[in-house]
């Protein structure tokens, strides 16, 4: 099964059909109603919340594995967790007191994922389960953070901080098209097979540049209060396959006018006039 990064734009799709944890993830009942971050006065909450955590490992009755490419948790500043478990996308409240979290109200979605990817995500929400946790940060390489959070158990889960994306210099990889239609009902798909369009934007020289699914692609480009003002394409000439050309012609709608932009963290969402949707993630 071919895995991929997920986003914090990526989670709000899945979400749609949230579910309880699957037995497969445990099927205990979580006590207590929803509870928020506190205001404790060690440093855990500072530390820990607002923070975009890639989850590295797990270490379980002994036994340590490596996280799926894509799990991840959040914990905003009213205690909301949103997250990944390696397949499924998760939601809970959390707690912070000083160095201890713990987290209750645990849902996800209940996507059928590989077996291994299945036996992570059940001891990933059993882990958290076990609060309250104590929670260590330290500074790591490149001014990012890592975190550790430790059971009474034993049981350790570790983190690393993952920086939101740049709107400048970043390969934003095109993930989807589409356009608004009547009602405002949107009718969105994914690129074919073969397609290949991005963009970046450089904020010295004011421009965009990237490819639109078959063509190289560049144009003026200004940002401003959360549009971007796209000049006239100009493309290369290559002729390709018939899919490929009609999602170059749909991505193309995007400029030579003002286009709504959005990043949440690793994921850009544009929304020009003429309703043309387009959805990209920060390339690795």
């Amino acid at each position: 099964m071919k895995k991929q990064r997920l986003t914090s734009a990526s989670l709000s799709l899945l979400t749609l059909t949230v579910l309880p944890f699957a037995a497969a993830c445990g099927s205990e009942k979580d006590g207590g109603g929803s509870q928020t971050v506190g205001t404790g006065t060690g440093s855990g909450t500072s530390e820990v919340t607002g923070v975009h955590w890639i989850v590295d490992d797990l270490t379980a009755d002994g036994k340590k594995s490596e996280a799926p490419a894509g799990a991840w948790l959040k914990i905003d500043k009213n205690g909301k967790v949103s997250g990944n478990l390696g397949c499924n996308g998760f939601g809970a409240e959390a707690t912070v007191d000083g160095d201890e979290v713990s987290f209750v109200e645990l849902l996800s979605t209940d996507m059928g994922c590989a077996n291994d990817t299945m036996a992570f995500e059940g001891s990933f929400s059993q882990a958290l389960r076990q609060g309250p946790l104590t929670a260590k940060a330290t500074e790591a390489a490149k001014n990012t953070r890592q975190l550790t959070f430790t059971a009474k158990s034993g049981d350790t889960i570790h983190l690393t901080e993952e920086k939101a994306a740049p709107l400048y210099g970043t390969k934003w990889t095109v993930t989807t098209v589409g356009a608004t239609g009547d009602g405002d009902s949107q009718a969105v798909a994914p690129l074919p097979s073969g397609a290949e369009a991005y963009l970046v934007l450089d904020q010295k020289k004011g421009t965009v540049s990237g490819k639109a699914g078959c063509n190289n692609v560049s144009a003026e480009a200004t940002v401003s209060d959360g549009d971007i003002t796209f000049g006239s394409p100009a493309t290369t000439r290559r002729m390709c396959d018939g899919s490929l050309m009609e999602v170059e012609k749909e991505l193309l709608k995007i400029f030579d006018g003002k286009t709504a932009y959005k990043i949440d963290h690793r994921g850009l969402s544009l929304t020009s006039a003429n309703g043309t949707t387009v959805s990209a993630i920060a390339a690795d």
